[in-house]
């Protein structure tokens, strides 16, 4: 009888624990819908179309990951001046906006104008640069690569590229920060970048490329590695010694970020297979420069490149501060690698 008296009450709470488990959850959950998608600030063009409901408005953000929940979207933007309506329109809106500054942003019917700011990091590659435009809206990623690979732009620095280089204008592209008019099609973006670069080749590579001995083209596939490999502006002009010194060596560059530029993807470490990977990028596997750029520089990397420090290290090793240690000899190169391993 006890037994059984015992096993009722242990039964009982076991049921109020999931009662008020269930219950807590519950709050957490409500309050966590109050919060935004993610902190991402990247805004996109979205779409409301003339008469939509609330119901359509809810699908719509929802799909465009601006929202968590359809339904608690419809209950605070009846809650939330129930008089006023969600109006039609071209709207920038980001994941991390919260449901209640995106249902005021609608009901002011605060829609773009006729711009958009786009910003652009420096080593961003031209895949990349396509992502994010698409995210925001401005393009077709698929036709941006495609008119980006084919399309014909009169500017003085492309003239040697060949159209037959895989991503022709990797490098070309200027990381800047842009305001991209409504409407503008795949090949004005295109342009907008170009123009952009041109500017920068014009006051800063065409009239040096003999400081250096190398083309407009070699100046930019040097700036583009080392916009992958330094995280440090003073670490920039050092790693441009480098890649110089190696050259001059007839050495192979061996630089890690053409191997993953190779794979299309980033790895943390690269396996020794990784560096067998057979592509005109591999500068394990390939003497001299990769065939093209590996990313858009920005105008720190093309300054060094165009300044390389004077030094006589051969090798370089990243620490997990984003530093590097640099070497002379590939016995102190293999002892850096040891005291950060």
């Amino acid at each position: 009888m006890i037994r059984a008296e015992n096993k009722r009450k242990k039964s009982i709470m076991t049921f109020a624990i999931v009662i008020v488990f269930f219950i807590l959850s519950t709050i957490v959950y409500y309050k966590s819908l109050f919060k935004p998608v993610d902190n991402n600030p990247i805004q996109k063009i979205v779409v409301i179309p003339p008469r939509s409901s609330t119901i359509k408005i809810a699908k719509i953000l929802h799909e465009n990951n601006i929202i968590k929940n359809e339904l608690f979207f419809i209950i605070r933007s009846r809650l939330n001046d129930s008089e006023v309506q969600m109006k039609a329109g071209k709207y920038l809106l980001s994941s991390n906006m919260t449901t209640d500054e995106i249902i005021k942003k609608l009901k002011d019917g605060k829609s773009i104008i006729d711009s958009v700011k786009v910003t652009i990091p420096e080593g961003f590659t031209v895949s990349e640069i396509a992502d994010r435009l698409q995210y925001m809206g401005l393009v077709n990623k698929d036709k941006f690569l495609k008119d980006a690979q084919y399309g014909v732009f009169n500017y003085d620095f492309l003239k040697n590229v060949p159209y037959s280089r895989p991503d022709r204008l990797e490098g070309y592209l200027f990381p800047d920060t842009y305001l991209v008019k409504n409407g503008a099609s795949e090949d004005d973006i295109i342009n907008l970048m170009l123009s952009r670069f041109d500017e920068v080749y014009k006051k800063y590579i065409k009239d040096n490329e003999g400081k250096v001995g190398m083309s407009a083209d070699k100046i930019v596939i040097i700036a583009s590695m080392i916009e992958k490999e330094a995280k440090l502006d003073s670490d920039r002009p050092l790693i441009a010694g480098v890649i110089y010194n190696r050259l001059n060596k007839n050495m192979k560059l061996q630089i890690d970020a053409t191997v993953e530029y190779a794979l299309k993807k980033h790895k943390d470490k690269l396996s020794y297979n990784d560096l067998k990977i057979e592509s005109p990028y591999n500068t394990y596997l390939n003497a001299g420069l990769p065939i093209g750029p590996i990313s858009n520089p920005g105008l720190k990397s093309i300054k060094a490149a165009l300044n390389p420090a004077k030094h006589d290290y051969y090798y370089y090793v990243a620490k997990s501060d984003g530093s590097h240690i640099f070497s002379k000899t590939y016995i102190s190169h293999i002892e850096a690698q040891k005291k950060i391993n």
